[in-house]
């Protein structure tokens, strides 16, 4: 398979386990398996730099700055590089994080921590109503620090500055470079019209 075909075989699997593990935050040990999914993959792609092939090689992480003028601002592979370095740097920032919290317990590496055993929160009778609207007040965010603590903070932060690159890294595509867009997005190019005779 040549090399830019295995490029957007990566990008495609990339591409789907990310928006799948951003979307199914609430879907408990799913959401932590997408995350494994993605690790493996980026060890994949960290193998496929290994081939030798040019289109493959890490290189294309390093903006290059030079030719960099105002009339080619916006179609100089800079802007290009800039966006896939953030997208790597959150997207390493965002598996590894995920994979700190859980701690391999979706892969049966590490038990999970068996916090309805306490016999106080089983009983569930403990808590009044008053203390129950306050940890209601305080909603998702109370739930979330108990979770993930700082580091749950990090991944979340890790998360969304990971989407909104992607969404700035699309959008620079279509609008600067389409023909490489419709090329990662599997669409066929479009054939110019031949005048009639």
């Amino acid at each position: 398979m040549p090399a830019m075909s295995r490029l957007r075989a990566y990008h495609a699997l990339l591409a789907v386990l990310v928006v799948a593990a951003y979307f199914s935050t609430e879907w408990g040990s799913a959401h932590a398996w997408l995350g494994y999914g993605v690790a493996a993959v980026i060890a994949l792609r960290l193998v496929m730099a290994l081939t030798g092939a040019h289109q493959l090689g890490l290189m294309r992480f390093y903006p290059h700055f030079q030719g960099l003028k105002v009339d080619n601002a916006f179609t100089h592979p800079a802007i290009s590089r800039v966006l896939l370095v953030g997208i790597a740097v959150c997207l390493i920032g965002v598996t590894a994080t995920g994979i700190a919290m859980d701690g391999g317990r979706s892969l049966g590496v590490n038990p999970p921590v068996a916090s309805s055993t306490d016999p106080i929160r089983a009983a569930g009778d403990t808590h009044d109503e008053a203390e129950e609207d306050d940890e209601d007040d305080e909603g998702e965010e109370g739930e979330e620090g108990e979770e993930g603590g700082p580091l749950g903070e990090v991944h979340e932060l890790f998360g969304n500055g990971l989407m909104l690159l992607v969404v700035l890294h699309v959008s620079y595509l279509f609008l600067f470079k389409r023909p490489l867009a419709r090329f990662m997005l599997f669409a066929a190019a479009k054939t110019k019209s031949q005048p009639l005779p």
